[in-house]
């Protein structure tokens, strides 16, 4: 009978020492195949909602109406599934925004403890042992790499911080994508496993592929470490989530910008995402000499803010929501209906799509288009004021774009110009 390979451990000296790719390395008694699949399952869930609902903040850019609004062109047919963003309910991009950043923020303690659990398999030689654990690894590499990539990217732009070359909106659309092909191949290969170990344990007599073959003396239960990894979810829920709401939820929010910042007092003291002196829009740009210029087939038009007053007035209460997953809660906005200056620009029924210019002069969005069911809703306004008074120049003075449920990019501030029909 030939002898048995006896697996070395950190013990066996003076033998050569121990690499990653030998199992003895790997010493945690921790690890396990029931431990992973928990990990595994509960990932499985959440990057699911993380995808869709990131697929849908894509969309709701309306990058198929004008390429302004598309900081994505060369998606060719990954932008198989886009559709006209409605407005209802006003607070759709909250909802889904809010829940893609603080789902992914809270996912970060199990993706990691999901790669720690797993790594002794990044190192197993030899690489491929036959088409199906070739197949597996190439999945692994496009699902840790992607997830890695994806995790970094979307905290970076949580913090406003774009440390990474390019577009954030192009790389995470594209390693979005790189991602979902690893995320779905290992799934296929390793969720009936995972289902079984959950229902039924290892079976017996098969060894835990996953647990060390040495283990070292338990310090901590799988039970425990999965119950670190759950309380490390809750603390960052705990001290992220908040920046969705008021009061004192967005006040311990913080670990993310626009979140447990206090915006003082006054009509309009709620969250905002850049200044005006941040994109150097001066009182000499937006004081009397300020026109706002609406083009359309009657014609161009040009009017002040005291005109824009003297039309009929209307008042809507929305939400701001910003790709980042911070929202204000409803303000009340009231200004001069989209649609009334649509018929003002030649279209009295069933106006069309409009093209928002800013006084800003450089950055994203200061140019968007919004779609015509955005300028037919009877909420979306040239707002004028908030809250009971007047805007103020961070908040788009003299004139903001408010739309209920679109990104808070294309709620465009300090309006110059409205062209309708031209998208």
């Amino acid at each position: 009978m030939p002898e048995r390979r006896r697996i070395r451990t950190l013990t066996d000296s003076p033998r050569a020492p121990l690499t990653p790719a030998d199992p003895g390395f790997w010493r945690s008694p921790v690890r396990g195949a029931r431990f992973t699949a928990v990990l595994g399952v509960v990932l499985l869930a959440g990057l699911t909602l993380l995808f869709v609902t990131g697929l849908l903040s894509y969309a709701a850019y309306n990058p198929d109406l004008n390429r302004v609004n598309d900081k994505t062109p060369g998606k060719g047919w990954l932008g198989f599934y886009l559709f006209s963003w409605p407005t209802g309910p006003h607070w759709l991009y909250r909802l889904t925004q809010g829940l893609h950043v603080t789902v992914g923020i809270v996912l970060v303690p199990v993706l990691l403890a999901k790669l720690w659990s797993v790594i002794p398999r990044l190192f197993a030689l030899p690489p491929a042992r036959s088409v199906g654990h070739a197949l597996e690894r190439i999945s692994l590499l496009l699902l840790v790499g992607g997830a890695l990539f994806e995790f970094l990217t979307g905290l970076l732009n949580i913090q406003l911080d774009y440390l990474f070359p390019g577009s954030f909106y192009t790389l995470h659309f594209y390693g979005a994508w790189v991602f979902l092909a690893g995320f779905v191949t290992h799934t296929v290969l390793k969720l009936p496993q995972a289902v079984r170990v959950l229902r039924n344990g290892i079976p017996r007599g098969e060894p835990d592929t996953l647990a060390a073959p040495d283990p070292l003396p338990a310090t901590l239960s799988r039970r425990g470490a999965l119950a670190m990894v759950g309380a490390g979810s809750l603390l960052l829920l705990i001290t992220s989530a908040g920046r969705s709401f008021d009061g004192p939820l967005r006040r311990i929010a913080l670990l993310t910008p626009r979140g447990g910042t206090d915006p003082g007092p006054g009509p309009n003291a709620f969250q905002i995402n850049k200044t005006a002196a941040a994109v150097r829009i001066t009182p000499a740009d937006t004081g009397p000499r300020w026109r706002l210029t609406v083009r359309g087939p009657a014609g161009e038009f040009q009017l002040s803010r005291a005109e824009l007053l003297a039309m009929e007035q209307y008042s809507a209460a929305l939400p701001i929501a910003c790709v980042e997953g911070w929202s204000t809660s409803d303000q009340l906005w009231r200004g001069v209906r989209l649609s009334d200056l649509a018929a003002l620009a030649g279209y009295p029924d069933r106006p069309p799509g409009v093209f928002v210019e800013s006084l800003q002069r450089s950055g994203s969005f200061r140019k968007a288009a919004l779609r015509d069911n955005q300028v037919r809703d009877g909420r979306s306004l040239l707002a004028l004021e908030v809250n009971g008074a007047p805007l103020s120049p961070d908040h788009g003075y003299p004139a903001r774009i408010i739309v209920p449920a679109a990104p808070g990019v294309l709620n465009t501030k300090w309006v110059e110009t409205l062209t309708f029909g031209e998208l």
